[in-house]
This record gives C-alpha cells, structure tokens and sequence, in this order.
C-alpha cells in the first residue's frame, strides 16, 4: 500500500511541475503582460523599464521559470492589480476558497445523495418507466449549460416568485465569521439564523452546479450496477439463499461503487469550471467568480495562484479518490 501511494504522490508532483511550465508559458503570452496591467497608460518609458527590472522580467525565460517555481513553493505570486488591487494573491486565494468550497461540497453532496440510489433503482427496473424516465432526466441534465439552467433557476425562485434569496452567501446579518464556512459557522457560533439564512442562500448555486455530476454519477451507477447484477458471484449468492439487503450491501453496490469512486473524484474536479459561471450568476465571491474576473482584468499573479492552487486541489483529490479505490479494490495496488 506504501508503495502504491509513493507511486501517486510521485506522479502528482510531476502533472503539477508540467502544469507550471504550460501555466508560465501562458501567462507570458498574454497580451498587454503584467507591465501593462499594472501600469495602464501612465508610466513611461523609464517607469515601464524599472518595473519590468522588479518583476524579473529582463531576464531570461528560464531564469524567469525558476523565479517563479521558487515564488510558487513560498506560496509568493505578487499582488492583485485587478480584482482586489494591493492584496497579496496567495491571501485573496485564501479568503476566497472557503466560499467556492462549501458551493462544491454542497453540489457534490446533493449529486451523490440523488444519483446514486436513482441510478441503483433505474438499473434494478431495467426498460421500465422509472429507468426511462431517469435517463432522460440524466440527458438533459448533462445538456443544459450550467449558467443558462442557473439564470432558470434564479428567475424562477428568488425573481419571478421570491421563495430563495436572489444573490450572495448570505443576507444583511451581523453573524459571527469564524472559519469562512458561513453555514459552519452559525451552527459553531449558533446563531442559527445565520446557518438557515446562509443555507438559504446555498441552495439554488448548488442544485444548479450539481447538475452534471448527478447526470454523470447516475449513468454511471446505473451501468455499473448493471454489470455487476449479471455476475457469477451475485447468482451465487442468490442461489445460496442470502437476503436482498445482503446481496444488495455485500455484493452489488459495494462493487458497483468502484467505478463512481473514480468518477467522483473527476467530477470533483471538474466542479471548478462550473463554478467559474455558477459563481458570476449569484455573485457568490468564491475563487471561480475572482478568476473570471482576473482573467478579463489581467490580473497576472491572481491567475496564476488561482489556477495553480485549483489544479494542485484536483490532483489531492484524484489522490485521495486513488487511494481510496485501493483500500476498496487491493487488486488496483499491483496495477
């Protein structure tokens, strides 16, 4: 087991040490650079020169590389020029994860909760109205775009009827900041008012960013549990006389779950670029939104921290997901 996790560890840091080099190289090709974006048209020729010497920019591109690897290891990225001018990226990072955290683990929650027992039922009814029924729902949940399904929902519920709050983490209450988790922290504080008035505001992002992952975990699960009914081993277990509940538990889901392990940890991953649109549609303030606003501000050291940092997140996850696979599956060890 050691080993197997040595072996991950060591391919994680090599996705992450590629992902720098293409990151470096992406960030350089912009247009404008980060002389002009903290510039704009007001310095001139000596100013531009002077900075671009504080910057590092007048060395060579592997000199440049290595700066920047150092930076990225001491967690320094310069600071934001765009979406919070004059605080230090890594901190804006910081500040800004616990939101998009609690939106992403919400959504996963809420897939996970749907689309695995709808996807153990639909296989369970195979060609049934039911199993029909949950397929097509799972298509259109993959078709819908996410920020359009999002304007949807937020039209309909905080808009058109007002049962959910339109925008934000939570309404104009002096609650108590604790660990940035705004519903942890009115159940820590108990300031229950706050906890219901921020799950109040949590629950429209969250359907409309578990979308997919529920469309994908549901197929998924179905198609895994399918196989898995057709093995030898459950027929066995069937003709031995177990009970329902045992070859349900013991036999089928325990090895159907393998496959949507994997595809949770895909999924969790991927929830970032959906957040990306989810966050700008209720103005959610977490790193997804900040992103999207750096990108368009050209604020050159918040891409770079927001986008390393997130993919550093997906590849800890994937990690996890592996090595939970492993515990499950000890054939996966030798693989």
């Amino acid at each position: 087991m050691l080993r197997f996790i040595v072996r991950r560890v060591l391919q994680m840091i090599g996705v992450l040490f590629v992902l720098s080099i293409l990151l470096f190289a992406w960030t350089r090709s912009l247009p404008g650079g980060p002389v002009d974006a903290i510039c704009g048209e007001r310095c001139n020729d000596e100013q531009r020169a002077a900075l671009r010497a504080q910057l590092g920019l007048d060395k060579s591109v592997f000199q440049q590389y290595l700066t920047f690897l150092g930076n990225a290891f001491q967690g320094r990225f310069g600071t934001s020029t765009g979406v919070l001018p004059g605080t230090d990226a890594m901190d804006l990072f910081l500040r800004r994860l616990p939101a998009t955290l609690e939106l992403s683990v919400t959504a996963i929650f809420i897939a996970v909760l749907f689309g695995v027992p709808l996807g153990y039922l639909a296989a369970r009814r195979r060609g049934g109205i039911f199993d029909n029924m949950s397929i097509i729902g799972s298509l259109v949940g993959v078709a819908v775009p996410v920020f359009f399904l999002a304007f949807v929902l937020k039209y309909f519920f905080a808009i058109d009827n007002q049962i959910l709050p339109l925008q934000g983490r939570q309404g104009d209450i002096n609650a108590t900041r604790v660990t940035g988790f705004f519903v942890l922290d009115g159940i820590l504080t108990r300031e229950w008012d706050a906890a219901w008035n921020a799950i109040q505001h949590l629950i429209l992002p969250s359907i409309a960013l578990a979308t997919i992952p529920f469309a994908v975990i549901f197929r998924i699960t179905r198609a895994a549990v399918l196989d898995v009914l057709d093995e030898d081993y459950v027929r066995t277990a069937e003709a031995k006389g177990l009970t329902a509940r045992t070859i349900r538990w013991r036999h089928v889901l325990r090895n159907a779950l393998l496959p949507v392990t994997t595809t949770l940890g895909l999924q969790i991953g991927a929830l970032l670029g959906g957040a990306v649109l989810t966050e700008r549609v209720f103005v959610w303030g977490g790193i997804g939104e900040s992103l999207a606003s750096a990108i368009q501000l050209r604020d050159y050291a918040v891409i770079q921290v927001f986008i390393l940092m997130a993919a550093a997140g997906y590849v800890v996850v994937n990690l996890l997901v592996d090595i939970g696979y492993a515990i499950i599956d000890p054939r996966v060890r030798t693989r």
